[in-house]
């Protein structure tokens, strides 16, 4: 789980000639020449809605607007009950969301407790203080995961949710519109998908940084960074488009990144990890910060069923 430490590079676009135009505006979701916008994601994710049915070679078999039931904070509890396979579930949760989500349990210790990484402030995962599903004051329903440090200097309270129906996938589409509505040093975000030396990361950064994607080869090799976008406090739509030999990381419809390098082939989890820092300032004792998921959509490749 965010297993990377090399500090994270931007990567800057290169300048291309006036004939490469109409090749750039497909690949990265520049205007066409009628004025209207490319994405270049596959299913023309880019924008506030939520995506609704198959698209290309994409079976849709998830597509939550969090407008349904309410799920107050207390709700994920209980979670370590199958843990990491597809028959986890929360024994707090009732209704729809116990049947199409799970979360670490309580008391498992989040990335910055591993020892190389010489924090002095870790985080122990607490969804049953951090995850709640609820309406703005628009209306619009909204996931939050609200992570805190307690007042006596604790550990961060962190949250990772998963979504049931995509739990141990190969192959897949991976999509959410986020936004970080209160910023503050000391917690992060790595959203992945791991295992068996293998891991694909995004969105990830601190919440007062960057969106960036990576990319860690299966077997080893030098990670893929690809810089997403400038800020956390942005809304933004964040798509990681996973296929046989090939992984594309796409926000707000631009694609900005792609690799081909030992590609993982073998079925793996979406984890919505949030965490305490791994760089910069830890979380100050009192402090807290906060995420709000608006939708998240998910698709199986290839053919209906695949797993």
């Amino acid at each position: 789980m965010g297993t990377h430490a090399a500090p994270h590079r931007r990567r800057r676009p290169a300048l291309f000639a006036a004939v490469g135009v109409a090749l750039l505006a497909g690949l990265l979701g520049l205007p066409r020449a009628d004025g209207a916008p490319r994405s270049a994601d596959a299913c023309r994710t880019a924008g506030a809605a939520m995506p609704r049915g198959d698209c290309g070679p994409y079976w849709q078999v998830l597509a939550e607007d969090f407008n349904g039931d309410r799920v107050p904070l207390g709700a994920f509890r209980d979670c370590d009950h199958h843990v990491d396979t597809s028959a986890a579930y929360c024994g707090g949760l009732r209704g729809a969301y116990r049947n199409t989500w799970w979360a670490y349990p309580t008391g498992w210790r989040d990335t910055a407790n591993e020892r190389q990484r010489g924090r002095s402030v870790a985080g122990v995962y607490h969804p049953e203080d951090t995850v709640s599903v609820g309406p703005a004051a628009n209306g619009d329903g909204r996931m939050r995961i609200r992570m805190w440090r307690p007042a006596d200097g604790g550990p961060v309270h962190s949250a990772a949710v998963v979504p049931r129906a995509v739990m141990q996938m190969k192959y897949g589409k991976f999509s959410a519109r986020i936004k970080v509505t209160k910023a503050a040093p000391g917690y992060k975000s790595a959203w992945l998908h791991y295992g068996g030396g293998c891991e694909m990361d995004h969105p990830e950064g601190e919440w007062t940084g960057s969106l960036t994607a990576f990319h860690h080869p299966c077997g080893g090799g030098e990670q893929g960074t690809y810089h997403g976008a400038d800020d956390w406090t942005q809304w933004h739509t964040v798509s990681t488009e996973w296929t046989p030999g090939q992984v594309r990381f796409v926000v707000d419809g631009r694609q900005v990144g792609r690799d081909t390098r030992n590609v993982p082939d073998r079925p793996l989890s979406w984890v919505l990890q949030n965490e305490s820092a791994l760089e910069g300032p830890s979380a100050a004792p009192g402090s807290s910060a906060q995420l709000e998921i608006t939708w998240v959509a998910a698709y199986a490749y290839g053919w209906k069923g695949a797993r």
